[in-house]
């Protein structure tokens, strides 16, 4: 792994690959491009990965548990890959207090997935979000960047259904 480190070659020939490397040299292949740098590779690939992580901390001239920490402090980046849908649930305190927990106990019941999961056939991943700053709409779900505030959990269920072409 040091050889691969020292060699500062991507993961793959995956042409995706250079559109990151573009972004690193635009901001001067220097630490302050870690997070442009890991948007790109996460916008280009749908998640993070060690093989990726690790190229760009090679990059960078960074410690590999730097990038680590960074990607996974914001809750903007994954470490797995997503569903083809996507379901995040504001777990902030105006959210919680206001029904944030039966959303999530609803998702579950209907689809079988916990926060953090994605459903065994790949259509729906289930995210939580500390805030979305939209308290006084209390409790507030993305569905596929939609915002949806005061939703009840019929409301919800009725809506995963529709993305994910249940009858019902």
């Amino acid at each position: 792994m040091f050889a691969y480190l020292q060699k500062c070659e991507p993961p793959s020939n995956d042409k995706r690959w250079k559109i990151i490397a573009a972004t690193m040299r635009k901001l001067g292949n220097e630490r302050q491009a870690l997070i442009e740098a890991l948007h790109s590779y996460q916008q280009a690939f749908g998640y993070l990965d060690k093989p990726g992580l690790t190229y760009i901390a090679a990059s960078l001239k960074i410690p590999l548990s730097q990038v680590y920490g960074a990607a996974t402090f914001y809750n903007h980046f994954t470490m797995k890959p997503q569903g083809e849908h996507a379901c995040v649930v504001c777990t902030g305190t105006a959210c919680y207090i206001k029904g944030a927990a039966d959303l999530l106990k609803s998702i579950f019941n209907a689809e079988g997935v916990k926060p953090g999961e994605t459903t065994p056939d790949g259509r729906l991943s289930i995210l939580t979000a500390r805030c979305f700053g939209a308290c006084g709409l209390a409790p507030v779900v993305v569905v596929d960047g939609d915002v949806v505030g005061r939703i009840t959990t019929d409301v919800l269920e009725q809506r995963l259904r529709k993305v994910l072409g249940h009858a019902g």
